[in-house]
């Protein structure tokens, strides 16, 4: 029987073998490479012997090049060091290297894998993570300027109302409309504050939660909107008598009330009243809300991978903008929480919401 040595052609594996396989002097030359070498940098096997290894490196990767083969000299393996070539036809490649040197014939047995596409794909990542921190940062700090420039505004007329005694109104009418706009300005000046607060707390990437009431967080978005409701004649009925405190946090709560409820209602079938139904119970382990309306609904088929999507709409309404959904599902899940929609067109929707335990 023949010996392994015998068996194995080891030329045959440096031939067919897709690494880059090399054997370099103490000097800085090549001294034999295999045919991975030849197809990957362009050049001829007597271009690559007659100058120096350094020529075919990248200008910028040259010092350290140098300083890892005189790391190998003195005894020291060479483990995934990655440098880049310069091919015949220019092109920029990148390799990652393991070399041991041979001090007694003074020569560096080397193998090299192209990596340019892992670093082609690292750079484009690299640019889109800082693309996407950069729109963060300015969505963050326009987030700001909006809420700090509504505030005077807002202020403004709660001052206009606190000078306003609604007792000495004749008008019945009048007065109660007067209350209502003071109170939805009041509502407006707390939410721009609860906002202002959510952005410092997600930049500190500490999202304070604790005991929140559905009823009392849904009565304070009921009155926000009660102007809408009353115009529209929507009839909403709740039922938070299974369970009503839950751990979560309250602005976020409130805007999941806001949105729901807004878009059911701009969103309800036309020459028909909006019915809307909310209610929650213990499923689980969990807190479940189940919101419910009559609208238009959607087409499942059609938009189910986009209905919780930025800046997504589904009907033609001048004042869609593809948001509320998407805040709704990102006050949920950032939260550990969930949401699901059952829906068809113009059979309502169902947005089953589950709370984080």
């Amino acid at each position: 029987m023949n010996s392994i040595n015998e068996a194995f052609d080891f030329d045959l594996f440096t031939q067919l073998s897709p690494d880059m396989i090399c054997i370099a002097g103490y000097n800085g030359f090549f001294k034999k490479v295999n045919p991975a070498v030849l197809r990957t940098l362009g050049y001829t096997y007597e271009e690559l012997l007659a100058k120096p290894i350094n020529e075919f490196v990248y200008p910028d990767d040259r010092i350290v090049t140098t300083e890892s083969r005189e790391a190998i000299k003195r005894s020291i393996p060479l483990i995934n060091f990655e440098n880049r070539y310069v091919t015949k036809s220019g092109e920029i490649v990148w390799l990652s290297w393991t070399s041991i040197g041979i001090e007694e014939q003074k020569v560096v047995f080397a193998i090299a894998k192209n990596i340019t596409h892992k670093k082609r794909l690292e750079e484009d990542r690299n640019n889109l993570i800082t693309n996407l921190t950069k729109t963060n940062d300015e969505l963050r700090q326009l987030a700001y300027t909006t809420a700090h420039n509504l505030r005077s505004p807002v202020n403004s007329l709660l001052s206009i109302f606190s000078m306003i005694n609604t007792e000495t109104v004749d008008n019945k009418d009048v007065a109660e409309f007067l209350n209502m706009l003071r109170h939805s300005t009041e509502n407006l000046r707390d939410t721009l504050d609860n906002y202002v607060d959510i952005l410092i707390q997600k930049n500190s990437l500490n999202i304070q939660v604790g005991p929140v009431s559905l009823s009392e967080s849904f009565n304070r978005v009921f009155r926000s909107l009660r102007s809408l409701i009353i115009d529209t004649k929507a009839d909403i009925t709740t039922d938070f008598n299974e369970v009503d405190i839950i751990n979560f946090n309250k602005a976020y709560l409130e805007s999941i009330f806001l949105n729901l409820i807004s878009n059911s209602i701009k969103y309800a079938k036309h020459n028909t009243y909006p019915q809307i139904s909310v209610r929650s119970y213990k499923g689980n382990g969990a807190v479940v809300l189940i919101f419910k309306d009559d609208g238009l609904g959607f087409d499942m088929d059609n938009v189910k991978n986009r209905i919780f999507g930025f800046n997504q709409t589904f009907h033609a309404n001048k004042d869609s903008k593809g948001i509320g959904l998407y805040l709704v599902h990102n006050h949920l899940t950032s939260l550990g929480g969930q949401i699901a929609i059952d829906s068809s067109l113009n059979n309502g929707a169902t947005f089953t919401i589950t709370f984080p335990a």
